[in-house]
């Protein structure tokens, strides 16, 4: 769409680097802080590291802002899975959320990924969405703090 508005072109990217897209990020925060007259967004991680070599191996991810906790991602290697970690990984997310002012927490699982654990821990469905392959969807949820 090239020559849409003169003086900007329209470009489809599949994989623009980190610099590309930090106007974006810069100028809806900049109009977020001016609206709320806050600025209180943070990164939060929880990460799960091996012992022998200290990397990663697993953990969640997120943010808070505005009084929001929302889970990005949350990955647990199988062999850990059913020990109780996940729910230890959780706890201390959300516990950091309060800690932050957070009221509420949102996330969106996968109908084949983990809804059940995030029922068992007391977060509820909102909203669903179909998508492929056939018969899968995205189960949004969310949870009073």
């Amino acid at each position: 769409m090239n020559g849409f508005v003169d003086g900007i072109n329209l470009e489809v990217c599949a994989d623009p680097d980190a610099e590309q897209l930090l106007p974006i990020e810069t100028g809806l925060n900049d109009f977020n802080d001016l609206m709320t007259g806050m600025s209180d967004r943070q990164p939060l991680s929880v990460l799960i590291k091996s012992n022998k070599k200290g990397e990663v191996i697993g953990g969640i991810q997120g943010r808070s802002s505005l009084g929001l906790l929302f889970v990005d991602l949350f990955y647990l290697p199988p062999e850990l899975r059913k020990m109780g970690i996940g729910t230890e990984i959780l706890f201390r997310f959300e516990e950091e959320g309060r800690k932050r002012g957070c009221t509420a927490a949102f996330l969106y699982t996968i109908c084949f990924q983990a809804p059940d654990f995030y029922l068992k821990h007391g977060w509820e469905e909102f909203g669903r969405i179909d998508c492929k392959p056939e018969g899968t969807s995205r189960i949004f949820m969310k949870k009073n703090l």
